[in-house]
């Protein structure tokens, strides 16, 4: 949602706009179940509300962890909006939350992994965002995401499941020399989004770089894969129709 103005965020709209475009996701687009990154808690418990009882939400903030080790959430520039962090947003119950340990920087931004059961159609969902390289100030030259990637993949084995989010990565390939971070399950035992073969990495870019940076991977049938600019972000929402029957 780019909702932390600091994070080269302020020239993608106020709240209002953010709000107005999560909302349209479920609204307009049909979506019964959201990933969010950079989200501020304000901002999805307003939306939440607005779509009425039957919605759920889970939310955990980032934090920035000093030189020494004192760690303080990140705030959105607004004080209704309360607290930056990666969210789930369902149109079902969500049960046994759980937040996946993985490596963090030491000093920079502690990010993280949110998974969820859905449970009106039984799938469990993962909402990830990775750590961008040189996020350790300490450390610049330490890469997590292989760490992270691992920890993210290794706690989805079965077929009912997604997961995804802002994965601050490339697809593997040839052209991207970080490819080396990307584990075994991921295009393999789980499909992307837009995986159209067995062999393809492909996938158009959903960040205003050029380049695909979220993923969505599931072991269910998918039937849709789209890439929208909601024009509220620096990066494109990433919509998949999945048949969980």
């Amino acid at each position: 949602m780019c909702g932390v103005r600091q994070w080269h965020c302020a020239g993608t709209g106020s709240p209002e706009r953010k709000r107005r475009a999560l909302t349209g996701l479920v609204t307009n687009s049909g979506a019964r179940l959201v990933l969010l990154q950079e989200a501020c808690a304000g901002d999805v418990a307003a939306v939440r509300r607005s779509l009425g009882t039957s919605w759920h939400t889970a939310f955990r903030p980032y934090l920035a962890r000093d030189a020494t080790g004192r760690a303080t959430p990140v705030h959105c520039a607004e004080a209704a909006q309360g607290e930056a962090g990666y969210a789930i947003l369902a149109g079902y119950p969500l049960a046994s939350l759980t937040s996946v340990p993985a490596q963090q920087p030491t000093v920079g931004v502690t990010r993280g992994i949110l998974c969820a059961t859905v449970e009106a159609p039984g799938i469990r969902v993962c909402d990830a965002h990775l750590s961008p390289a040189h996020s350790d100030a300490a450390h610049p030259g330490w890469d997590f995401r292989d760490d992270q990637l691992k920890a993210l993949a290794a706690t989805v084995p079965s077929r009912r499941t997604v997961y995804g989010g802002d994965l601050n990565v490339s697809p593997p390939g040839p052209r991207n020399p970080a490819s080396w971070v990307w584990p075994a399950g991921p295009y393999i035992r789980q499909r992307e989004c837009a995986q159209t073969s067995a062999t393809s990495r492909a996938g158009r870019p959903t960040h205003a770089s050029g380049h695909k940076l979220d993923y969505l991977f599931t072991g269910l049938e998918r039937t849709r894969c789209t890439v929208r600019d909601l024009d509220a972000s620096d990066h494109s929402a990433l919509l998949m129709r999945v048949r969980t029957g």
